[in-house]
């Protein structure tokens, strides 16, 4: 295992044109270990969810590189990029990206299936992440049988099954309650350690800095510290 799973030098990004350009995201550089949870924190405009955008390969920097596992994300096509996101990074989505005819079972083994598991160690694999994150008795129901906070755990389950060496999550707590959220971020630190996967998560969610290795704050696409 290197000792830098993560690491970015010098990543920025604008938008607009000249005249009306952007900036957000000024220069920034981190690396991050396995088995380290970070929280990067910042209010509504700060750069956070453009950093965590670049660093996962869903988007691409304007200048500087980022390596992940050893590998620069740069030097990758768009559908290298895929690959590489599908083999090793699992995404909690804000959003939920869940499909609506799918149960919950089902919601976590397609992405197993597209890794090549076998469907009888998918629907083990599922049926494990699913009662991890307290859904154990919800694996037959679908997105509209199910509440917010429960979608959201389906999501978390779905990024934690594929065993990820990267996880980030996009306000992974914020449609759930003040108990499931405490959950939830034990959940996640207890994966990086025992895993060694490495955990980014962008939040406002302060019941994560408890749980957090590191706290990073932006401010006006800048990281603070």
């Amino acid at each position: 295992m290197t000792a830098v799973a993560l690491s970015a030098d010098g990543v920025c990004k604008s938008y607009g044109e000249a005249g009306r350009r952007i900036d957000a995201l000024h220069p920034v550089t981190l690396s991050l270990r396995p088995g380290e949870l970070v929280m990067i924190t910042g209010p509504s405009g700060s750069g956070k969810s453009t950093l965590m955008a670049i660093i996962s390969g869903l988007l691409r920097s304007d200048a500087g590189s980022v390596e992940a596992l050893g590998r620069p994300l740069e030097a990758m096509s768009a559908e290298q990029r895929d690959r590489f996101r599908l083999a090793h990074s699992g995404f909690i989505f804000q959003g939920f990206h869940l499909l609506p005819a799918l149960t919950a079972s089902e919601q976590v083994e397609i992405v197993l299936r597209q890794l090549g598991v076998s469907a009888g160690e998918a629907r083990s694999r599922a049926a494990a992440a699913l009662e991890a994150v307290g859904l154990g008795a919800r694996l037959n129901s679908r997105p509209g049988e199910m509440s917010g906070g429960e979608k959201q755990r389906v999501a978390i389950a779905r990024a934690l099954a594929k065993r990820p060496a990267l996880i980030f999550a996009d306000e992974p707590t914020s449609a759930l309650d003040s108990e499931n959220g405490r959950q939830i971020a034990r959940l996640l630190r207890a994966e990086a350690k025992a895993s060694g996967a490495t955990v980014v998560c962008v939040t406002h969610d302060i019941r994560l800095a408890d749980q957090a290795d590191r706290v990073l704050r932006m401010e006006d696409g800048r990281l603070l510290d």
